[in-house]
């Protein structure tokens, strides 16, 4: 435990040094939701208040750009020979993954307050309880961890950090084919099918149905099943990977 909190407090301080990248995972939700907003929302027709729709997928996709970073950041320690350094001083594969994935999931929580407060000057107006914030708080951390030690196992598998950084990519795209911005039952019937059982599909729908103060059904649960699901392939498929790279 000891070393996994000194190592996510290197990656804190490793991106606190990178200023630039954190300002791009905070500005290109920022800028998104509010091309969504302002530009198509008026012409997307959900029921309600485009932004009170958009708002949870936004969310989502913020989570998103920022857990993925975690890739490139353990395909640079892979590639920087800093791993050899940390196995000399007997600081474990656990530990040092673990530190990455608690960085993601602070830097992320930093990263959706700031998104949050500029969707609520634009109007989007929670209509959660109490239970329903925590209930939405603990459905996204569960994802964001979920996507942060997803993102670890493919960094060990990425041979530069580049290579890694496109999976930054793949999971920022992974959100449009999802209910994140406009509802699932206007997508042609070949791309509904995909979006009604991808992962984030249900996991934007709990969290909207939670801050808004709507029933979410099962959305909950199975957001949940999926965020295990993924956490656990992702911790066992990084520890195989850390032993054969450092073997």
């Amino acid at each position: 435990m000891s070393d996994a909190l000194t190592m996510t407090g290197r990656s804190l301080r490793l991106s606190a040094r990178t200023p630039d990248a954190l300002i791009t995972a905070l500005a290109m939700p920022v800028m998104l939701m509010l091309v969504f907003v302002y530009f198509f929302g008026g012409a997307i027709d959900t029921g309600g208040t485009y932004v009170q729709y958009v708002v949870p997928g936004v969310l989502v996709l913020c989570a998103g750009f920022g857990a993925g970073n975690t890739a490139m950041s353990v395909a640079q320690d892979m590639r920087g020979g800093i791993v050899d350094r940390f196995r000399a001083m007997d600081v474990g594969g656990a530990a040092i993954l673990s530190g990455h994935v608690a960085a993601s999931l602070a830097r992320n929580l930093a990263a959706t307050a700031v998104v949050f407060g500029v969707a609520t000057a634009i109007g989007f107006r929670p209509q959660a309880s109490a239970a329903g914030w925590l209930a939405a708080i603990g459905v996204l951390v569960c994802y964001i961890v979920a996507l942060s030690w997803l993102s670890a196992a493919v960094g060990l598998i990425a041979k530069s950090p580049e290579a890694a950084g496109g999976f930054t990519f793949f999971i920022a795209f992974l959100p449009y084919p999802s209910s994140g911005f406009v509802p699932v039952g206007t997508m042609p019937s070949w791309l509904r099918g995909f979006a009604e059982h991808q992962p984030l599909t249900p996991v934007i729908e709990s969290m909207r149905g939670l801050l808004l103060g709507r029933p979410v059904g099962g959305s909950a649960w199975e957001a949940l099943v999926w965020c295990a699901g993924i956490t656990v392939l992702s911790v066992a498929a990084a520890d195989t990977l850390y032993r054969r790279r450092t073997r």
